[in-house]
């Protein structure tokens, strides 16, 4: 883990150390992470360029608490998460959809997860279909298939930032994909 962290380690030292723009290289460098966790989850902009600025003020106030147990990337996208969490949960705003099959588990024997999202993004149509789908996701599957196929992070990553079981992931990647394909369908009128 000490070749995975080096470079972790390198910006935490710089940023504890007061570096000129030490700090901003890591705005950077996570920005794209926090923003697609947070904007996924909150859909609102404003709101999610609000969450951002508070989480990355919590990286900053918190860095030094930061014990390179997982990656960097882990960390701010937990913080990202937790913070797009409290604010979903001040609102009142549900993270899981309670209307969902409650035979997912059946379905998984039935129906495999080889659904191709860059294939169904291969032209403009579909894309515009599946971004549509995408947003009437609940929040935790939004945020969960963003992780795992936008910002390309592991289950095991996934289940760093969410505190969510790895089974629990793959069953909201699951319920994603499956409702995703279902959308796709309805919307297109093919198999997608």
């Amino acid at each position: 883990m000490d070749d995975i962290s080096s470079p972790d380690r390198e910006l935490v030292d710089a940023v504890l150390a007061a570096r000129p723009g030490a700090f901003e290289r890591l705005v950077r460098e996570y920005q794209g992470l926090c923003w697609h966790i947070i904007q996924r989850m909150v859909r609102n902009p404003e709101d999610a360029r609000e969450l951002c600025q508070d989480t990355f003020l919590r990286v900053h106030r918190y860095l030094h608490q930061y014990r390179y147990e997982s990656a960097l990337k882990s960390w701010i996208g937990r913080i990202a998460y937790t913070t797009a969490l409290r604010h979903l949960q001040r609102k009142r705003i549900p993270l899981v959809d309670s209307a969902g099959p409650d035979d997912d588990h059946a379905l998984v024997d039935n129906i495999g997860s080889d659904f191709d999202l860059e294939a169904a993004c291969a032209d403009q149509q579909t894309a515009q279909h599946l971004h549509a789908a995408i947003e009437s996701l609940p929040p935790l599957q939004r945020a969960v298939l963003t992780l795992y196929y936008l910002e390309e992070t592991s289950i095991p990553e996934i289940a760093r930032i969410t505190g969510l079981a790895s089974g629990t992931i793959k069953s909201h990647l699951f319920r994603a994909r499956l409702r995703l394909r279902g959308a796709l369908e309805a919307r297109l009128g093919v198999a997608a």
